[in-house]
């Protein structure tokens, strides 16, 4: 059976996404491989062995473009309210938060924030089959 173990994203500037993933997610620098063309960067934490790998591209200045295939990484938190307010207390600008109640009955409460390249990223409260 396959395990999932990372996704990766290209940046701009490898520390200031390492500090907002630190900042916002509690995500780690675990390790690190530099080559003459580009370097990775492995986040995580102890929650998970998932990890964001960060990939800069040596030489790159223009943004990179997300396309209309990417939709976004998840993260799940125990308090959502008080996560928000922190994230936001940091200097961040997440999204309102939103009860996503089909039929009248909860499955989600979450909300979008996007790291320094403009990847989304969804917080959702801990609930149902979000653990």
């Amino acid at each position: 059976m396959a395990k999932i173990i990372h996704s990766m994203i290209r940046v701009l500037d490898p520390q200031r996404s390492i500090d907002f993933y630190q900042n916002a997610f509690d995500l780690r620098e675990k390790r690190r491989h530099e080559y003459e063309n580009f370097s990775l960067f492995y986040l995580g934490n102890n929650e998970s062995d998932f990890e964001i790998e960060l990939t800069l591209n040596t030489g790159t200045t223009e943004a990179y473009t997300h396309g209309n295939g990417y939709g976004h990484i998840a993260v799940c938190v125990d308090d959502l309210d008080r996560e928000h307010q922190r994230i936001k207390s940091l200097g961040y600008n997440p999204r309102d938060i939103v009860a996503f109640s089909p039929g009248g009955k909860l499955l989600a409460r979450f909300f979008f924030i996007r790291d320094p390249d403009g990847y989304e990223i969804e917080v959702i409260e801990r609930h149902g089959g979000y653990r």
